[in-house]
């Protein structure tokens, strides 16, 4: 088994004012060579976007990306003729291929939102653009890793061109759990949205991450109430 620490203060940080975002890989001006992907997972931020504020319009091409908000609300429009309110505790996934423009702003002026975002490398190039969303909530277990993602239209959460997974876990204190990987190739990326846990033998708090790799499954100790996303990669496959 192999892993990585990605401690929370170690991660990549600026401050637009209207936005704070943490990089847990290299993304725009913080760039570290040892720090560029875990497998096909390219990029984890995590935002604060201040009320009334947002991107402009933009583009993106052959890329997977997945915003989760974890608090407040974000309006998304795009040039395939989306428009649609992200809400806390939703996901969604836009599969950006042959490319796609698109826009994010928190329309609520007295909140802030904040938010994980995620892009992932496709398994297919220059596919048909697409959108799709769902609510978590509709999806959550407690004190199980339930699904939120997967390669699959027809299995549980949204999907990408990727095979790759994604789980969320809402725990109590004191409980213990294997997480499973699908095959030898695969590695998984944990982050820690909220609470204190161990995996293996690394201890974990907030907003810390650990890559595990070349195993068959991880094993999950919960020391307080805690919940996590969980990236389940292709360590090698990029299209």
């Amino acid at each position: 088994m192999k892993t990585v620490f990605h401690p929370s203060d170690s991660r990549g940080y600026a401050n637009h004012g209207w936005l704070e975002a943490r990089h847990s890989f290299s993304f725009a001006s913080w760039y570290q060579p040892d720090r560029l992907h875990f497998g096909a997972l390219r990029v984890l931020n995590d935002d604060i976007i201040q009320g009334g504020m947002g991107f402009g319009t933009h583009p993106h091409d052959n890329m997977e990306i997945v915003t989760i908000p974890l608090k407040g609300d974000l309006e998304h429009k795009d040039s395939m003729g989306n428009v649609a309110v992200i809400q806390e505790g939703d996901i969604q996934v836009m599969s950006a291929g042959t490319g796609v423009q698109h826009s994010e702003y928190n329309n609520n002026p007295d909140q802030d939102i904040n938010l994980f975002q995620l892009w992932l490398f496709p398994n297919k190039r220059n596919v048909t653009s697409r959108y799709d969303q769902l609510p978590i909530r509709s999806l959550h277990q407690k004190n199980a890793f339930f699904q939120i993602l997967s390669p699959s239209a027809d299995d549980q959460g949204v999907w990408i061109h990727q095979d790759a997974w994604m789980h969320m876990l809402d725990a109590d204190s004191g409980q213990s759990f294997d997480y499973d990987l699908q095959s030898p190739n695969h590695g998984v990326y944990i982050i820690v949205i909220e609470g204190e846990v161990e995996v293996g033998d690394q201890a974990l708090s907030r907003r810390d991450a650990i890559g595990v790799w070349e195993t068959q499954k991880v094993e999950i100790k919960t020391k307080s109430n805690s919940e996590l996303l969980l990236v389940q990669v292709p360590m090698i496959q990029l299209a």
